[in-house]
């Protein structure tokens, strides 16, 4: 790469995580001295602010974080919210009528902290068909008893809409459906969810935009990731690094791909091209 890096944005889920939802070892480390030697590195998830793990959350050194697939990215040492893009009250409200037509667990994200079905909740193992999420969503999700009514009161624009979906051709028949509604953008990270941003709301004009304000140009963005709402973030940024594990389209998408999340491969490949280490592979 002729541009020095000086920004990388990480994905969690399939990328920075194993499989167990861990932070390894070797993988901290690399985030240290990448952190010491002045890299911006910050998540990139299409997970709320809560329901990023707090080992990461607090970080030393770790300033900001892109959330929500990029409709909420923040300052976290000033506690503050440097770009907001919002999906509207009645973009959302479409989005959970036509998810609602099918066997869903429905959740909406206001101002980093996610909430879901109280009642399909207590049945997460039917939606979320990766058992390692379970407790996940059981521990960073408030339960409510009525989804659309808690858009109704709240009156204004929130993160995202998110549906996991128990049947996948029933996914299928939504992804159609939403598709045909104007001002969403949609993407399925997990294969059997459809996650509901504000149209052209995605990881990678939000790590642009971030970038631009720190005075970082595109050519010295680096990110990783593995899934359906990385494949436009690897595209846009100046260097694009797919998992093993990635989806075919992420890996198309990418400038190179690095070993699987359950080998580190995001470490591995911010030393081998930030670091200036050889552990990265092709």
């Amino acid at each position: 790469m002729e541009q020095k890096i000086k920004m990388i944005g990480l994905d969690l889920d399939g990328t920075l995580l194993n499989e167990k939802k861990e932070l390894l070892p070797y993988t901290k480390e690399v985030l240290r001295r990448a952190l010491d030697k002045g890299v911006v590195v910050l998540i990139a998830t299409g997970r709320p602010w809560m329901g990023i793990p707090e080992e990461l959350r607090t970080f030393p050194g770790m300033r900001y974080a892109l959330t929500s697939n990029g409709a909420r990215i923040l300052d976290i040492r000033e506690g503050t919210v440097l770009i907001e893009q919002l999906l509207s009250r009645e973009s959302a409200k479409k989005a959970l009528e036509i998810c609602g037509k099918y066997d869903t667990l429905q959740e909406v994200y206001y101002d980093g902290q996610g909430y879901a079905s109280a009642d399909k909740m207590a049945h997460v193992e039917k939606y979320h068909h990766n058992p390692n999420m379970w407790e996940y969503l059981r521990t960073t999700r408030i339960p409510v008893q009525d989804i659309s009514r808690l858009v109704d009161e709240e009156e204004r624009g929130l993160d995202k809409v998110q549906a996991l979906f128990a049947d996948m051709n029933e996914r299928r028949l939504a992804w159609d459906e939403l598709s045909r509604v104007d001002g969403l953008e949609l993407v399925g990270s997990l294969g059997y969810n459809i996650e509901v941003n504000a149209a052209g709301v995605n990881k990678g004009t939000g790590l642009i935009e971030l970038g631009k304000l720190l005075g970082i140009k595109r050519e010295e963005i680096m990110a990783c990731g593995d899934g359906d709402n990385d494949t436009v973030m690897l595209r846009e940024v100046g260097f694009g690094v797919a998992m093993a594990n990635a989806e075919d389209q992420v890996k198309a998408a990418a400038d190179y791909i690095t070993d699987s999340n359950d080998n580190e491969g995001a470490a591995k490949a911010i030393e081998k091209f930030v670091l200036g280490g050889g552990k990265g592979i092709c």
